[in-house]
């Protein structure tokens, strides 16, 4: 299975990707399974959160760009009310 890959991008470089014209997600402080029936791709707007898989745990913030693979399981943890820009694709 592919891995989560995370990018660090400066709002204008989101903006040149189009992520303005994506929906949006937002999330209270939590933790909840997911499992990935599409490719997500998504930038942090705002927040933190722990995402755990069986690879390990990865950390994403304001600032992230995030692709998560078709199939993936994981577990959330928002640590920081969370806003994101996302599109499966």
């Amino acid at each position: 299975m592919d891995r989560i890959k995370v990018e660090r991008l400066a709002p204008e470089e989101a903006e040149k990707r189009g992520v303005g014209s994506w929906g949006v997600w937002e999330k209270e402080p939590s933790d909840f399974d997911w499992e990935y029936t599409s490719e997500e791709h998504c930038y942090i707007i705002e927040g933190k959160a722990r995402i755990s898989t069986a690879d390990g745990d990865i950390d994403i913030e304001q600032g992230d760009y995030v692709v998560f693979p078709v199939g993936l399981k994981c577990r959330w943890n928002v640590e920081k009310s969370i806003k994101k820009y996302y599109e499966f694709r």
